[in-house]
C-alpha cells in the first residue's frame, strides 16, 4: 500500500502531474477531497524559491477542467442537472445567478472542500452564465487560493515534507485515492446517462 501511495504522490506532485490533477479536480466526474490543495502545498514546499510556479500550473489545469465541465453543462442542459445537483441546491444556484450573476458563482470556489464547486460549474454552463466573466473571475479566485497555499508551504515547508513520510499520511492518500476512483466510475455512468437523455429531450423541444 505504501508503494501505491508513493507512486500517487510522486505522480501528482510533479509539474505535469499537478496540471492533470487540477484539471480532473475541476470536472464533475472526479473527486479527491483536498487533493489539489495538498499537491500545491507539497510541490511548493519542494520548489521553495520557485514555489510561485505551482499556483500557476494548478490554476491553468483547473481552468481546463472547469471549461470541460462548463461545456458539459451546456450539453446536458438544465433538465439534466437533476442527476448531479440536488433540487434544493439547484434552486439556490438559480437564485444566486439571478441575483449576482457569474462573478458571485465563481467566488464560491473560495469555499474549502468538501463544497461541491464542480456541480456549480456544471450548473453555470447549463443555465447560460456569461462564460468570459465567469472564467476570468474563477482564474483570479484560484490564483488567490493556490497562491496562499504556496506561501504557507514555503513558510512551513520542512515540517510539511517530514509529515508526508509518515505512515498516517500514506494511509490517508491510499484510502482517498481508491475512494476517488470508485466515485469517478459512478459519476461517469451518471454523466453518460444524462448526455443520452438530453438528446431526445432537445429533439422533442425542437419545432417541427
Amino acid at each position: 500500500m505504501r508503494s501505491f501511495s508513493h507512486w500517487i504522490i510522486g505522480l501528482f506532485t510533479s509539474p505535469a502531474g499537478i496540471v492533470v490533477l487540477a484539471a480532473l479536480d475541476s470536472t464533475i466526474f472526479f473527486s479527491l477531497p483536498l487533493g489539489i490543495d495538498t499537491a500545491v502545498v507539497l510541490l511548493s514546499a519542494r520548489l521553495r524559491t520557485l514555489a510561485w510556479i505551482a499556483p500557476l500550473l494548478a490554476t491553468a489545469g483547473s481552468l481546463g477542467g472547469a471549461a470541460l465541465t462548463f461545456w458539459l453543462g451546456r450539453k446536458i442542459g438544465e433538465k439534466g442537472l437533476d442527476r448531479f445537483v440536488a433540487s434544493g441546491r439547484l434552486k439556490k444556484v438559480r437564485a444566486r445567478i439571478n441575483r449576482s450573476g457569474a462573478v458571485a458563482l465563481a467566488i464560491l470556489d473560495l469555499i474549502p472542500p468538501p463544497f461541491p464547486f464542480s456541480a456549480f460549474v456544471l450548473a453555470a454552463g447549463a443555465l447560460d452564465v456569461r462564460a468570459t466573466l465567469f472564467f476570468v473571475t474563477l482564474a483570479s479566485v484560484r490564483l488567490i487560493r493556490f497562491g496562499a497555499e504556496a506561501v504557507l508551504a514555503v513558510l512551513y515547508g520542512q515540517g510539511i515534507l517530514a509529515w508526508i513520510e509518515s505512515d498516517v499520511f500514506h494511509d490517508i492518500v491510499s484510502i482517498l485515492t481508491l475512494s476517488a476512483f470508485a466515485a469517478t466510475a459512478v459519476s461517469l455512468v451518471k454523466l453518460i446517462r444524462a448526455a443520452r437523455t438530453s438528446g431526445p429531450r432537445a429533439a422533442r423541444r425542437a419545432p417541427a
